[in-house]
């Protein structure tokens, strides 16, 4: 009965992510603005990351060290979009 409020958190993540990341598309749909693009992969990759954990631990068999570094590198390669959309 505990992974039922990890998964909700999870899917609570996942959903928030991606409607950041369509806002953010649709801003750099409409200005034509690439920082929005960087913003929109970023936050892509961090959803992407927050439930890719649990699903590479479940179906492929690993470690949940080795899931955790691989979420760690979606999610950090996630913040460093958002972060070069700052800086350009």
């Amino acid at each position: 009965m505990t992974e039922a409020p990890f998964l909700a958190a999870k899917l609570v993540t996942l959903a928030l992510s991606l409607a950041v990341a369509y806002l953010a598309y649709h801003g750099y749909r409409r200005n034509g603005r690439e920082p929005m693009l960087y913003v929109s992969a970023g936050f892509v990759l961090i959803g992407a990351g927050a439930i890719c954990e649990g699903l590479i631990y479940l179906f492929f068999g690993t470690s949940i060290v080795s899931a955790g570094l691989i979420q760690a590198v979606i999610v950090s390669s996630g913040m460093l979009c958002v972060l070069f959309s700052l800086t350009k």
